[in-house]
């Protein structure tokens, strides 16, 4: 079965840094792309970026453009989000997505907490 764990989550500093991972499995992961998601405290579910499955083409909300990446490993079916110099309004949690054979499949969640 299609399983989607997220990790490395956190309570930072503003400014500060983290990288996320989101370890896949249950599917041939190099042919699908891959998504971050997230959702802050009483608000709905913002994209945050995507993968293509080759890695080439990558694409960024406008709210983290310039300053989160999103990466894949593919022999290690693993997709990573490297934060850099969060805001307090980056505070989500971060989920990891993918469409898979027209069905929508989501990690269990990792939360991002951006605070001094």
């Amino acid at each position: 079965q299609v399983q989607l764990v997220e990790s490395g989550g956190g309570l930072v500093q503003p400014g500060g840094s983290l990288r996320l991972s989101c370890a896949a499995s249950g599917f041939t992961f190099s042919t699908y792309s891959m998504n971050w998601v997230r959702q802050a405290p009483g608000k709905g579910l913002e994209w945050v970026s995507t993968i293509n499955n080759d890695g080439v083409n990558r694409y960024y909300a406008d709210s983290v453009k310039g300053r989160f990446t999103i990466s894949r490993d593919n022999a290690k079916k693993t997709v990573y989000l490297q934060m850099n110099s969060l805001k307090p309004e980056d505070t989500a949690v971060y989920y990891c997505n993918a469409d898979i054979n027209f069905r929508p499949y989501w990690g269990q969640g990792t939360q991002v907490t951006v605070s001094s």
